[in-house]
């Protein structure tokens, strides 16, 4: 590694670019990460490209994104939105374009993160061909979505295998959570040592307290009701309908009928593919809709579409508590936003919620798919302010200790440092092989037929996958 410049990272994200627009069906919780971390980690000093696919004619090959980041758009496929799950047959050309662009713009790379299963195999044949270290986070498991979506799941048939052949070539690899460490280590044989838990984080400058009067004067809520709250992506598996449910058991629990006037209560449904609420854009909006009134409870829900996230505090702040009981979840950032804004959350006791939720505490922990659970929770904190409050501070506090994205940079940063302390001496011998760097000859330091090269493990920096996360 070149000492007289900045380490220079290439962030791999084949349908998650920062430059997204938040809430639609592919874009989440991975385009939030790769700006974030990027941009953090430019703030340390790191030269960051992050590497996306291009999908329109109108974007341009690179976007100066922030100090020291860059968003270069890469041809893979037809210049055209397309699912990610359509993606995968492009991603030969996608690693072919990086390798074109390396070339063009003179650049060398000092470590590629990889961002998802596809960008992990792009990031595996460049590790190959270029000798340089690999990171990989895959944000979601082919195993466990196969798990819990069985027949719906559209994950190309390669998907699992690929995982595998990733997990075996790369240095290390990042989980946002002990859950996920366990599906690597039990359910993909992953090696221990290489697993580093690094959890993912909110902007606490943009999630912040807003005051509950004010921010539903903002949105046009009265400051009468009782209002609960569900941010993110309009999708089966986040199981919204099981809220409607639970809805449905709590307003007849409490005045046995749905009336509107026994109990002023508002759901607010915050996501989808459009600024209005469309039911033919986001179908999982229509789904509510008629589930919503088989249950009776039409007047009590309120579809907001699509916002982004400097709008997000105040739908947040409105709440009295959010809730979010997907079927799985790998690890989950609205809960955290809404924690940021000072609000309790109600999760299904799954994946990475179970770990960011602290149950009792900041929240509560329910069991997925059981709406009477959730209206028992519900109950609780709707009928109890000063409990909300409670949570609500304690979840902002765990936010500032814990979660926010300079830590997630430090740790990562650190991650850099270790794996690259490993292969300094390979690497002072490739780039005393590169004089006049970059050559054509040179992107093929090691050939593709490489016959999977072993990660060097030296003095590892975090013995036995040491956790960098909170407790």
């Amino acid at each position: 590694m070149n000492m007289d410049r900045p380490t220079r990272i290439a962030f791999l994200s084949e349908h998650a670019s920062p430059t997204a627009i938040l809430g639609g069906a592919d874009a989440g919780g991975q385009n939030v990460y790769v700006d974030e971390v990027s941009r953090n980690l430019a703030c340390r000093g790191y030269t960051v490209d992050v590497f996306t696919r291009r999908d329109s004619i109108e974007t341009p090959e690179i976007i100066e994104w922030g100090p020291g980041v860059r968003v270069i758009h890469l041809k893979a496929g037809p210049l055209q939105p397309r699912p990610k799950d359509e993606l995968w047959p492009f991603m030969p050309e996608f690693r072919d374009s990086f390798l074109e662009f390396m070339q063009r713009d003179e650049v060398h790379y000092d470590l590629l993160h990889g961002n998802f299963w596809m960008s992990g195999w792009v990031a595996v044949e460049l590790r190959r061909r270029l000798g340089i270290p690999a990171i990989q986070i895959f944000h979601a498991m082919g195993k466990t979505k196969r798990r819990h979506q069985k027949k719906v799941d559209t994950s190309p048939g390669d998907r699992i295998k690929t995982e595998m052949e990733v997990i075996r070539q790369v240095d290390r690899l990042i989980a946002q959570c002990p859950n996920e460490r366990a599906e690597l280590v039990d359910d993909y044989k992953a090696d221990p040592g290489k697993v580093v838990v690094i959890p993912s984080a909110v902007n606490t400058r943009v999630f912040k307290p807003v005051p509950r009067e004010e921010a539903r004067r903002r949105i046009g809520l009265s400051e009468e009701d009782n209002v609960i709250v569900y941010v993110g992506r309009m999708l089966p598996r986040k199981d919204i309908r099981n809220i409607v449910r639970a809805l449905a058991v709590l307003l007849k629990q409490d005045t046995g009928s749905t009336n509107a006037s026994c109990w002023p209560i508002t759901f607010l449904v915050v996501g989808g593919e459009t600024e209005e609420p469309d039911p033919v854009a986001t179908p999982e909006i229509g789904e509510l809709q008629q589930l919503a009134a088989e249950l009776g409870v039409t007047d009590f829900v309120r579809f907001v579409g699509k916002r982004q996230p400097n709008e997000l505090r105040y739908y947040y702040s409105a709440g009295d508590v959010t809730i979010t009981t997907p079927w799985y979840e790998p690890f989950g950032l609205t809960p955290l936003e809404s924690m940021a804004c000072g609000r309790p959350v109600i999760g299904s006791a799954v994946g990475g919620l179970t770990f960011t939720i602290k149950d009792g505490e900041t929240g509560f922990l329910v069991p997925p798919r059981n709406p009477q659970a959730l209206a028992g929770r519900l109950h609780d904190l709707l009928t109890q302010p000063g409990l909300c409050e409670q949570m609500g501070r304690a979840a902002r506090a765990r936010v500032e200790h814990e979660f926010t994205w300079p830590i997630v940079a430090m740790r990562t940063a650190a991650l850099y440092d270790a794996v690259l302390a490993e292969r300094q001496p390979e690497t002072l011998l490739v780039e005393s092989l590169q004089s006049g760097w970059p050559h054509a000859d040179a992107l093929n330091l090691v050939p593709t037929s490489h016959p999977g090269s072993k990660p060097s493990m030296l003095d590892d920096a975090f013995p036995g996958g040491r956790d960098l996360g909170a407790s």
